[in-house]
């Protein structure tokens, strides 16, 4: 008995790729951007590798070098290139740090969101009828509020960590994914190669995630993409207001929120240093997702 093809009328996934990625090109400020977005990620994962100092031992930092504006060297020749925070820690250090975290966050939960929702997606185009309509409304109930007053409440519960953060970015996003891969899989559903594999006596979690799931990816790709630039952005909110991140574990959201008290008095570094850097992160990400919106769904092309 011969397997049935994902989709029959669908180019070689390899040849289909170098065409999604030579559309992609031409675009070259997402091509930036994807640049910009390797270099923060590979910047994040060597920081205790790159990172001037380990901005949270103890033994390393001075409180008599806190404060200390942009390029200036302490009494032993170490340079802090982009100033020091309140506690005496090197900025560029901390900064480094706080993008893993934040990156690992928005990753993390974006991964977990995209595994939940787009199963129950699949389940609810596939099963239809109740199963269909109850996920449905549970879905419409999570989109009915707004993201952060639903993280707000759940940390408000829940407390403060990494993993509840987490959890709580799975619980605000899960339904975007939920309600796009069902719209896209009800589609596929109807299509001869399902059809074709139903008469083949295929069960049913293989028609679904091997033959339906992968042509649902687009949507997913796109959702993902933006949805974890949304992860980030929350998260930092979150720590931001002192709901999401310990002191401990501080992300580029909480760095903000160290230096704020200090804008005013004239040490602009300590707050608008990690805002930048935080900018430029949800901004390249952001113009990547986009841009993959318009490739794999030509329909919105500007």
């Amino acid at each position: 008995m011969s397997a049935v093809p994902a989709n029959p009328t669908a180019p070689e996934p390899e040849k289909r790729w170098r065409m999604l990625w030579r559309e992609f090109a031409e675009n070259r400020r997402a091509v930036a951007a994807l640049v910009v977005c390797g270099l923060l990620l590979a910047a994040a994962l060597l920081s205790p590798l790159i990172a001037p100092q380990n901005p949270y031992d103890l033994t390393v930092i001075d409180m008599f070098d806190s404060r200390m504006p942009p390029g200036s060297v302490n009494p032993d020749g170490f340079h802090y290139w982009l100033g020091t925070d309140g506690q005496g820690r090197d900025m560029l250090s901390a900064m480094l740090y706080g993008l893993r975290l934040s990156l690992m966050v928005g990753v993390v939960s974006g991964v977990l969101a995209i595994a939940f929702g787009v199963s129950l997606g699949l389940v609810a185009a596939y099963w239809g009828g109740f199963v269909d309509a109850l996920i449905m409304r549970v879905v419409d109930f999570m989109l009915g509020f707004p993201t952060i007053m639903v993280a707000l409440i759940l940390l408000a519960v829940l407390g403060q960590g990494v993993d509840k953060v987490i959890f709580a970015l799975v619980m605000v996003q899960w339904a975007y994914f939920a309600r796009a891969v069902r719209g896209t899989a009800l589609i596929e559903r109807g299509k001869e190669y399902v059809d074709a594999a139903v008469s083949l006596g295929f069960s049913r979690p293989r028609i679904v995630f091997g033959h339906i799931l992968p042509n649902c990816l687009p949507p997913i790709i796109v959702i993902g993409t933006m949805q974890i630039a949304h992860a980030i952005s929350t998260e930092a909110t979150l720590s931001f207001l002192g709901l999401g991140l310990p002191i401990t574990e501080p992300s580029l959201g909480l760095l903000i929120a160290n230096g704020f008290a200090y804008l005013l008095s004239g040490q602009y570094w300590i707050s608008v240093y990690p805002g930048l850097l935080l900018l430029v992160t949800i901004f390249s990400i952001n113009v990547v997702g986009d841009r993959l919106r318009d490739v794999l769904n030509p329909r919105l092309q500007k």
